[in-house]
Parts: C-alpha cells; sequence; structure tokens
C-alpha cells in the first residue's frame, strides 16, 4: 500500500508531500493542470525510464519519494530475500532522483539499487493500466493472455511456451547442420590431417628439445671447455689450480685460529667452498670423460625440430605455440564428431514436438473450461454499465497447419461481442464502438485484478483516464465498481466524470496556478472543496447553487 508520494522540483510541482488513502483515491482536476504528474512520478518510483524534462525549469534535479507499507507482504520479503537486501521495518522507501543533465539514480531504503531491481520490485508494488489498454483489446495476443491471466494458467502457458522454444532451437539445430553437412566433413579431415602433421610434438617439450638439440650440437666443443676448467681448479702439473691455492689458505687461516675468532669464521667458509670445488670438479670430469652422443639422437631432434620450422612457417605461429593450437583442433574435432547423427537428431525433434503438442493440448483443455465462466463475469460487470444487452463468447479455431503452431498454442482464440439484441457476436475489432472499448478494457482490467487470490498482498492499483467514452448514469456504475474494488485493493485514478469522483474514499484535486512561474498544486478535498470540485465537473466554469446541489446528491448516493 502506498502511503505517500513526496515531490521536490518535479515538472510544474515546487514541492509537495502526499498523503494517499487506503482503498479508491481519484484525481481531478482541468485539462492540463498536470493530473498525470502524480502517474508519472509513481512509474519512476517503479523503475520505468526517466526524462530530463520532467526535472523543473531552472533547478539542477528533481527527487520523488514514494513511501509504501509492506507489513506481512510476503511476496515483498522474499523479493528482498533474493536480491539480498535486508528489509528491517514494515515500510519500504524508494527515492528516484533525476537530473537535468538526463541521468538518473535510485534508492531503495537508502540504499542504491538498480534501474533492473527497481523494475522487478515496482511491479510488486503498483500495477498501473493506461489510458490505451482499449486499443490493446484490439490485438488477438492480448485476448488469449488476458482469458489465461483470468484462469490462473500462466505456469501452464509458460511451459508450453518453453517447450515450444525446445523444440525450434532442435530444429534450427538439425537446419544448420543440413546446410554444413559437406563443410563439416572437410573441416574434420582438414583437422584430423593437421593433428597428424603435428602428432610427434604433442609427446614432447619443444622448448627441452631445441635446448638438448643445441647442447649436442656442440658437445665436442663443451667438453674441451670442460676439461680446460678442470685444470683450473685441479689438475695433476706444476701450473697453480685453485685447489692447490685454496690449501695455502686454508692453512694459513688454520694456523691462526687461536689468535683471532675471524681466521675461525675464514677457516670455516673456505673449508665450505674447498668441499663444493670438489663438487664442481667432478662435474666437470663426468661430461669431458663422457662418451659422445648418439648420432640416432641427434638425428631424431634435427628431425623434430625441422618439423617445428616447417609448422610454424605454415600456420604462421611460434613452434612453442602449436602444442596450444593442436587443443584447439583437438577440441573442434571432437565437438564436430560428437555431433548427433541426422537420426539422432529427428528421433529429438520428434519427441520435443510431441511434448509440445501434449503440453499445448492440455493449455487448450484448460481454456476451453475455463472460457465460459469467465465469460459470465464478463457479461455480469458489462451490463450495468448501460450494457444490458451486452454477450460475448471466446471461439478456439485449430490453426491452419502445424506450420503456424506457436508459442502460445495451436489455436486461436478470439473474443466475441455484441452490445445489441438480434445482432450477431463479432470480433471486438469490428463491431465496438470507442465506448463500449473502454468499458470492456476497464471492465477486463478490474476482473484481471481481482483474480488473484484475495488473501495474498495486492499491488496497488493505478488507472489513466478510467472514464473514456462514458458518461452519466454509466460513470455512476464505474465509480460504484471501483469504490467496492477499493475496499480490499488500493487504487489511484484519473477521471473527469464527476459521478466517478464522488465515489473515492479519497479526492485529489489538481490545480495549475499562474504567478512569476507555472506551478502545480495537489490538494486534498473534503466538504465544501469537494463539493465545489464535483459541482464545476458536473457543471462547467460557473458554479451555481444548482450544480451545487447536484454535487451534494452524488455524495449522497455514495454507497458505504
Amino acid at each position: 500500500m502506498l502511503l505517500s508520494l513526496t515531490l521536490h522540483q518535479f515538472a510544474l510541482i515546487a514541492e509537495h508531500e502526499l498523503n494517499v488513502a487506503d482503498g479508491f483515491n481519484v484525481i481531478t482536476g482541468e485539462t492540463g493542470a498536470g493530473k498525470s504528474l502524480l502517474l508519472d512520478a509513481l512509474s519512476l518510483c517503479a523503475g520505468e525510464r526517466a526524462d530530463s524534462a520532467m526535472v523543473r525549469h531552472g533547478a539542477a534535479h528533481a527527487d520523488i519519494y514514494a513511501q509504501f507499507d509492506v507489513t506481512d507482504n510476503t511476496v515483498i520479503a522474499d523479493w528482498f530475500a533474493t536480491h539480498e537486501r535486508v528489509l528491517d521495518e514494515s515500510e519500504i522507501l524508494i527515492r528516484r532522483q533525476l537530473s537535468s543533465n538526463g541521468r538518473s539514480k535510485a534508492w531503495l531504503n537508502g540504499l542504491p539499487v538498480s534501474l533492473s531491481e527497481l523494475k522487478s520490485l515496482g511491479s510488486l508494488l503498483v500495477n498501473i493500466h493506461s489510458q490505451h489498454a482499449q486499443q490493446a483489446l484490439l490485438k488477438p495476443q492480448f485476448v488469449v493472455q488476458w482469458l489465461d491471466a483470468m484462469a490462473q494458467l500462466k505456469p501452464l502457458t509458460i511451459q508450453t511456451a518453453t517447450s515450444y522454444q525446445h523444440y525450434q532451437q532442435l530444429k534450427r539445430h538439425a537446419d544448420n547442420l543440413a546446410n554444413r553437412a559437406a563443410q563439416r566433413q572437410d573441416r574434420i579431415q582438414l583437422l584430423q590431417s593437421q593433428l597428424a602433421d603435428i602428432s610427434p610434438l604433442l609427446s614432447v617439450d619443444y622448448q627441452e628439445i631445441e635446448a638438448e638439440h643445441e647442447e649436442l650440437s656442440n658437445i665436442e666443443a663443451l667438453m674441451m671447455e670442460a676439461s680446460r676448467g678442470l685444470h683450473l681448479l685441479d689438475n695433476d702439473t706444476d701450473e697453480p689450480d685453485v685447489m692447490s691455492l685454496l690449501g695455502q689458505a686454508i692453512k694459513l687461516c688454520d694456523q691462526q685460529i687461536s689468535v683471532s675468532q675471524t681466521f675461525v669464521q675464514a677457516s670455516e667458509q673456505l673449508h665450505i667452498a674447498q668441499q663444493q670445488i670438489t663438487e664442481v670438479t667432478a662435474l666437470l670430469s663426468d661430461y669431458a670423460e663422457q662418451q659422445l652422443p648418439d648420432p640416432e639422437r641427434l638425428q631424431e631432434l634435427d628431425n623434430l625440430i625441422s618439423l617445428g620450422h616447417r609448422l610454424s612457417r605454415k600456420h604462421n605461429l611460434p613452434a612453442s605455440d602449436l602444442i596450444n593450437e593442436a587443443k584447439a583442433w583437438q577440441a573442434q574435432l571432437e565437438q564436430l564428431e560428437n555431433e548427433p547423427s541426422s537420426d539422432t537428431l529427428t528421433a529429438q525433434i520428434e519427441d520435443a514436438w510431441q511434448g509440445y503438442l501434449a503440453l499445448a493440448t492440455q493449455l487448450n483443455t484448460e481454456r476451453r473450461q475455463a472460457a465460459p465462466s469467465i465469460c459470465a463475469q464478463l457479461i455480469a460487470q458489462l451490463q450495468p454499465l448501460a450494457l444490458p444487452n451486452a454477450r460475448c463468447e471466446f471461439v478456439f479455431t485449430q490453426k491452419s497447419d502445424t506450420a503456424s503452431y506457436n508459442a502460445q498454442g495451436c489455436y486461436d482464440i478470439d473474443l466475441l461481442f455484441s452490445a445489441n439484441v438480434g445482432m450477431p457476436m463479432q470480433p471486438l475489432h469490428k463491431i465496438a464502438s470507442g465506448g463500449e472499448l473502454s468499458r470492456m478494457a476497464l471492465v477486463m482490467q478490474v476482473l484481471q485484478a481481482t483474480s488473484a487470490d484475495n488473501n495474498a498482498a495486492k499491488p496497488m492499483l493505478v488507472f489513466d483516464e478510467v472514464d473514456v467514452g462514458i458518461s452519466g448514469g454509466t460513470a455512476q456504475v464505474v465509480g460504484e465498481l471501483l469504490r467496492a474494488l477499493g475496499q480490499t485493493q488500493q487504487l489511484l485514478a484519473i477521471t473527469h466524470q464527476a459521478q466517478v469522483a464522488a465515489q473515492a474514499h479519497q479526492h485529489i484535486l489538481v490545480q495549475k496556478h499562474h504567478h512569476e512561474h507555472t506551478q502545480s498544486e495537489l490538494i486534498i478535498l473534503t466538504d465544501s472543496t469537494q463539493i465545489d470540485e464535483l459541482a464545476r465537473m458536473s457543471g462547467g466554469v460557473t458554479i451555481t447553487e444548482v450544480t451545487r446541489e447536484h454535487a451534494r446528491s452524488l455524495l449522497t448516493d455514495v454507497k458505504v
């Protein structure tokens, strides 16, 4: 339930806080006064996109605050839990800020909220019906969607649509496979050839191969260098070597150990160095005295490196990167080879089609079962609206061929209507007048809003220009209908009809003032001010005692 709506520098409204009552709230005012501004503000708090033109002229930004009571609303509590937000209290505050530069921001209970999050939350809080709703009646899909909503078939419609989409995906996949069958086989052969070509490199480390080849190609020179290094470290000739000089240094330090701790430390480090050099001489000795490598191993390395160079030029890649490329080829090959055969795919398509047909048939059966009672409800609500002879019927026509079946099912559904005795029922768009369409749209919206679980928390209903195409006694019935709906659900409606406005639990007047800057003002009417507004709506600019008396009679006729 909406508790309050606060506007700051929003369009023609400089600053205003509006407390919204439970039940049926109505908005009236002269044409151009700014009645739709409240609906625009509420739409923004429900996640609709912003327009910088809504910022009051001369202001840097506009702010809108919407405060909702969500006590015991499990739907909203679930939304907060799903979006990992904390719902501490029974009220929530939505703030929307529009900047004159075109940017907008939003906050939920003081924390930033994305527009997509706000839109999903807003759909649970507010249900806005535009003044163009009657135009939707002319679209075949609207009738089907309305029937499904009234019959509470949404889970089955989602299943049917999902099943149809799955069938279509399989069909597209089969078509793609058929179109590229020849290319697929060529690609498999190419990948197999490339992998066979590169296979000798797949089991080795190419960088290690290059290093080994480099060493073996220069092995004789390296063995000679090892001998020279060994001679410098330790030799049996009269030439000085590192081991002899190191031995002399150790002897010198050992003689001074008793005199200075420095020589103790020096002796220890020299002994370590002597041990390390001993290990190095053994290493160099083994290397210098090794046998020359097997020529076949060198040839094997030559072949691998030559292959790497050839493939590197062929694929324009460094030889070391070819291994990763080969992994990608292998993945492609496995994907192509594992694609289902045409026979397998044909069976899958047939299974998907039969599954879709079963769901579509079930959906059609449940629609047919629900249609008569829904039509009865529709007629019962239409007849008091100056349509005493209204009749309607859902007609189900199987689509001409299976190719025209779609996500909504395998039947076309029309809502036939007749407002006059003796006249055949025909589709709405062929026979209904503008006034009849507006009444039909209103009744359908009210029925849909009330078809949900009565114990469940319901969003606030908003009707824009609820009285299009009606007047007189019909307007009175519409007002009574909305007031009765307001007993169980909060409503906000814009109207030009005094008979409708008189039925409201709270009457909000929008007035425009022309001072230095044009400004709209929101006034909650009571007693005499409401009578004056109803008199204006009934009798025009000049308010007389006669029009006031008529306004009083409208209020007297209001049912509790």
